[in-house]
């Protein structure tokens, strides 16, 4: 079985990146979405009207993805985060973020065969999606490693904080914009941190990868803008009038997001950043 769902994959995966291909070969010749009509007609968001906020309640699943504890705590999806189906978590994503929908059938397979469940029948808690060095990962932009908070619902408020002061683009209003340069800093500053302080520390190339195009999201989703940021990184909240920046109409495209992931991986330098190396986690301990 086990050599039957590997080649099932393999072909799955293949469609996908096919399928990703043409969508954004579809993007280079299509008109962009005007801007307030990026999110669908008849989603929530639809002109920026997102439904009410309400932070998790006692008893409800949060994950380690600030993205998806938002749409729980908008009622995008179940708003207790458990129960969630696979089947149904792609066109939400599409339809408020604007990712292309090979990238979020993509993800949702990947998530599942990461669980070791089934796509088409099964549902997931967010919490699951927290599986140490599945999705989640060390050396995480708002999060301390598993190792020194199992509970990766929760942010770091000196990492979000710190992670703002990185911020050294401007917009025409001089509204703070992070660059590429940016967020390849704050993630090697993060990773020789992790590498210092945490005795279990593990950041293996596929999630190095995987860590950049967390990062991607930024400059691609969020437009670059540290004020919507703050908002979903400090309360999981999307901003009123908030839409995704991503206007093409296929949306963002696995493809089209490698082309960011990339040159901010490569722009990582860890030995640029002197780091506290105490021979146990004290000195991320103290922060706690």
């Amino acid at each position: 079985m086990g050599v039957l769902n590997s080649i099932s994959n393999g072909f799955y995966d293949a469609g996908i990146f096919t399928w990703d291909f043409f969508l954004t070969l579809g993007n280079l010749v299509r008109f962009s979405r005007p801007v307030g009509k990026v999110t669908p007609e008849g989603q929530p968001g639809y002109g920026g009207y997102w439904p009410e906020y309400r932070p998790p309640q006692e008893g409800d699943s949060r994950s380690c993805c600030p993205c998806l504890n938002a749409m729980a705590n908008h009622g995008i999806i179940p708003r207790s985060g458990r129960g969630v189906k696979f089947t149904e978590v792609p066109e939400h994503i599409h339809a408020t973020y604007n990712f292309s929908r090979s990238f979020c059938y993509y993800v949702c397979h990947y998530a599942a065969r990461t669980l070791n469940k089934n796509y088409s029948t099964d549902t997931f808690d967010l919490e699951e999606i927290s599986l140490h060095n599945g999705i989640e990962h060390d050396a995480s932009l708002t999060r301390l490693d598993t190792a020194l908070q199992p509970n990766q619902a929760v942010n770091h408020p000196p990492y979000v904080e710190e992670l703002f002061t990185f911020a050294t683009g401007k917009d025409a209003d001089g509204r703070p914009l992070f660059t590429n340069k940016d967020l390849s800093r704050i993630l090697g500053k993060r990773r020789a941190e992790s590498r210092a302080r945490n005795k279990e520390y593990s950041l293996r190339l596929p999630h190095r990868l995987f860590s950049s195009a967390n990062t991607s999201t930024i400059p691609t989703i969020f437009g670059r803008r540290a004020d919507d940021l703050k908002v979903i990184f400090t309360e999981e909240r999307l901003p009123q009038g908030w839409e995704s920046r991503v206007r093409k109409p296929n949306g963002l495209t696995i493809f089209r997001l490698n082309l960011t992931t990339f040159p901010i991986e490569f722009g990582i330098r860890e030995a640029d950043w002197a780091v506290d190396a105490r021979p146990t986690n004290e000195a991320v301990q103290e922060e706690v």
